[in-house]
């Protein structure tokens, strides 16, 4: 099985590390719009046009399916990508959705939604999970995290800051859902503000159990075939990638 994962820049590479972790594909390609980098701060339209633009990209090399590891475009721009692709094209939200709800026995349970402006404002998180019963729904767009992360600024006194100016007067949630493939990369972090008995929605792992869940996919290759594409730089996105994933 060959995959394409696409993001608007280098967050996606979290997907692609539960991808490897779980040795489902013989080979990735990923692809990453770090051109255009942020996705979170465009409309609606712009997010749609990049998002098929990827597509045709993908075609290049017959995959089996697409992964969508930007919640932004999984929120505005999968059915476009669907229409356009010759395989079928799956995103994050709705694999967060399907996470939450296996993680969460109680309705009523406090959740917060994270992301940039763009997948918050989307409002499709909270839609799916108001259509799985979920009650008690807080979102918070949070768009400094995304250039911390690019920065590699992970912990310290920038990020703690940058968590309390979000979060300070936030009650503690009994889930948190990682709207963007940045924030996994800040789970000890987040996990410290919030503490152990939070538990936090990674879109990885979501895919992860997604594709086991709909698609009866499991180990297939220890050793997948990698390559890396970015629309510039893309030996900065390699050499990220290499230390993300240590490949």
């Amino acid at each position: 099985m060959k995959v394409g994962v696409f993001d608007s820049g280098i967050g996606g590479l979290t997907v692609v590390k539960s991808i490897l972790e779980h040795q489902l594909f013989e080979e990735i390609i990923y692809f990453g719009d770090t051109a255009r980098v942020p996705y979170g701060s465009k409309d609606k339209n712009t997010i749609i046009r990049y998002a098929i633009e990827a597509v045709e990209f993908f075609k290049n090399f017959e995959l089996d399916m697409i992964i969508v590891a930007c919640n932004t475009v999984s929120a505005y721009a999968l059915d476009e990508m669907n229409e356009s692709a010759d395989c079928p094209v799956i995103g994050v939200v709705e694999a967060g959705v399907l996470a939450t709800a296996n993680s969460l026995q109680m309705r009523d349970a406090n959740i917060l939604i994270i992301g940039t402006n763009a997948t918050i404002n989307s409002k499709a998180y909270e839609d799916a999970l108001r259509l799985q019963k979920f009650t008690n729904l807080n979102a918070k767009a949070t768009p400094l995290l995304v250039p911390l992360v690019e920065e590699e600024i992970l912990s310290g006194e920038i990020l703690n800051a940058t968590l309390k100016h979000y979060f300070a007067n936030i009650e503690r949630p009994q889930a948190v859902i990682l709207g963007c493939t940045h924030f996994p990369l800040l789970t000890y972090e987040l996990q410290t503000y919030f503490g152990k008995e939070t538990k936090l929605i990674h879109s990885g792992d979501a895919i992860v159990e997604y594709l086991q869940d709909k698609f009866n996919f499991y180990k297939q290759c220890k050793n997948p075939q990698l390559e890396f594409f970015a629309s510039e730089n893309p030996e900065a996105l390699r050499t990220i990638a290499k230390r993300w994933l240590d490949v």
